[in-house]
Order: structure tokens, then C-alpha cells, then sequence
């Protein structure tokens, strides 16, 4: 059974940062490009950054420069340190074992000052 348990959202000023981690079970975890997502009050869910089992990262635009994916596969977790944040960066961030169905329930990120 795939498990994904996500931690270290909360309320943060504009400019600030947090860390987010994401904890997997029941999966090969070394072997999967691991993502995270983002869904911000009324809108749709966002990819935000990705990396391969390679640890190759790609990032979407919005996020490129202050936002650094990472992973640790003897914990199996992939991570998401998140600098300079913006009201913009509101959201539930989720993460997403890719390109599978697998999602962990997700932490919330208020920036707000």
C-alpha cells in the first residue's frame, strides 16, 4: 500500500521560507520521479518541480530561482525548500509519485504577513 504523508506547511511572511517533506512507503521510492503540486484557493492544481530518480529537477517558471526540489532515497523522502515566498505561494502543495495516481493528502502554506 502506497503511502505518502507530506509535512512542514504553515503560515510564513511574504519573503520568508519553509522546508517541505514528503515521506514515502510501499513503493520503490529510488526508482520513481518523485513531484510536487500546488493547488491555490480556486484554482486548479499546478505542477511546481519535479525530479527523476536521476535527480534530475525541472521547476515551472513562477517558482524557478527560489524554490530547490530535493531527495533522500535511504528516507525515502523528497523535499521542497521554498525561499522568498510570495502571497502567490498560498496553496495546499501536494506530493505526487510520477506519473501515477499515488498523491499524498497535502500541507497547507499561507504567506501572509
Amino acid at each position: 500500500q502506497v503511502q505518502l504523508v507530506e509535512s512542514g506547511g504553515g503560515l510564513v511572511q511574504p519573503g520568508g521560507s519553509l522546508r517541505l517533506s514528503c515521506a514515502a512507503s510501499g513503493i520503490m521510492f529510488s526508482i520513481y520521479t518523485m513531484a510536487w503540486h500546488r493547488q491555490a484557493p480556486g484554482k486548479q492544481r499546478e505542477l511546481v518541480a519535479q525530479i527523476s530518480s536521476g535527480s534530475s529537477s525541472m521547476y515551472a517558471d513562477s517558482v524557478k530561482g527560489r524554490f530547490t526540489i530535493s531527495r533522500d532515497n535511504a528516507k525515502k523522502t523528497v523535499y521542497l525548500q521554498m525561499n522568498s515566498l510570495k502571497p502567490d505561494g498560498t496553496a495546499v502543495y501536494y506530493c505526487n509519485v510520477s506519473p501515477t495516481n499515488y498523491w499524498g493528502g497535502g500541507t497547507l502554506v499561507t504567506v501572509s504577513s
